[in-house]
């Protein structure tokens, strides 16, 4: 099923993300796509260099942002209001239980949406992302626990990009930021992109899409969702 949350704190989706993991381990939901907004906020993912963050944590703050130290992988990176962040909770088991598939299939969910809106977009060998030439328009970090995943992607569409001054983007310093809005020269609407990319997400993972209620709370029995 597809989940649209709004705009949440980083904190609120990770209470979200937490209680649909169990849930989904324990096989009392099926599989959703969370998509939504955050906060201003930067992550720092389990392999962050400390240096990549170039200010102090309480000069950060002090400038109007929240900082995580979050469970996922990769380095640090920039969450903000205008950009799609993508939160699959979703069992890999029996028939997709490679990591580096499932890297790879987000990689293509973003590639397609951008290809919908006219971007051409590709993979950048030893790089992980969806890359607009030399710049980052989707960045990936994911975990997963017995095969269930959480965490995801984060999708550029409309966001402010001068916060990713403030960072070291995924800790790659010789390339660039870029977003729909900027590549295409005009705006480009949230939900436009939300559509997108809930449409290519289910094609390439072969669910059928089922929009739910965020008011449902995401407990959907099991003949509803993403299958």
């Amino acid at each position: 099923m597809v989940r649209r949350l709004g705009r949440i704190s980083y904190a609120q989706g990770l209470e979200v993300q937490a209680q649909l993991v169990a849930d989904r381990q324990a096989e009392r939901v099926v599989d959703v796509l969370l998509l939504l907004e955050h906060e201003p906020v930067f992550t720092l993912g389990r392999n962050a260099q400390a240096r990549n963050l170039r200010l102090s944590e309480a000069e950060v703050r002090a400038r109007g942002f929240d900082v995580f130290e979050t469970g996922r992988g990769g380095d640090v990176t920039y969450h903000g209001p205008g950009q799609v962040v993508g939160y699959p909770i979703i069992s890999l088991a029996p028939d997709r239980q490679d990591v580096h598939r499932y890297v790879r299939d987000l990689e293509e969910v973003m590639i397609r949406a951008c290809r919908d809106f006219g971007v051409e977009a590709q993979r950048v060998a030893g790089l992980t992302g969806c890359w607009v030439g030399r710049e980052k328009i989707g960045a990936i970090g994911v975990r997963i626990s017995r095969w269930v995943t959480s965490h995801g992607f984060a999708f550029n569409v409309a966001n402010d990009l001068a916060p990713y001054s403030l960072i070291v983007p995924c800790g790659i310093a010789d390339r660039g930021v870029t977003s729909l809005q900027q590549r295409l020269g005009r705006p480009v609407a949230v939900a436009e992109a939300e559509e997108a990319l809930a449409h290519r997400f289910a094609e390439v993972f072969e669910r059928a899409r089922i929009e739910i209620d965020s008011d449902d709370g995401g407990m959907a029995p099991e003949e509803d969702g993403l299958r």
